[in-house]
């Protein structure tokens, strides 16, 4: 009859159990919270990046329509091939700079989804958990 009353005094409350059940749930709703600023942080630097890249490219056909302008003024103005020949390559050069500059900004923009997918996934798995517990 001694074993039973150590193994009785060994085992903890219901008090203590619903305490340190209250505290293990404030601490997880804390480290998911903290996984979900770390996450969304990440998704706005990829946004950032994604939309400056979309800037350049931007300004990159800014400066390749002015190219074209001058090339169509050099073909107007002189009789010689080279200079609008040049400003015509010059002009497709930055327009290829430019469709790089999108296709990279678009793939950056596509990384940054507003929503927080690891710390979704370990909330509905945290739930389950607790169901599960609750069924025993």
């Amino acid at each position: 009859m001694a074993a039973t009353d150590t193994t009785r005094q060994d085992d903890p409350s219901v008090a203590e159990l619903v305490r340190q059940f209250s505290a293990q749930t404030s601490h997880l709703i804390r480290d998911e919270m903290r996984l979900a600023q770390a996450e969304m942080s990440q998704k706005a630097r990829h946004a950032g990046i994604g939309l400056g890249l979309f800037g350049g490219a931007g300004l990159l056909a800014f400066f390749g329509t002015g190219a074209l302008v001058t090339a169509a003024i050099a073909a107007l103005a002189l009789t010689s091939l080279d200079v609008w020949a040049a400003a015509l390559i010059v002009a497709a050069a930055l327009f290829a700079l430019a469709g790089v500059a999108a296709l990279l900004g678009r793939g950056e923009t596509k990384q940054a989804s507003p929503t927080p997918e690891r710390t979704v996934e370990n909330v509905k798995r945290d739930v389950e958990e607790l169901k599960e517990g609750r069924n025993r």
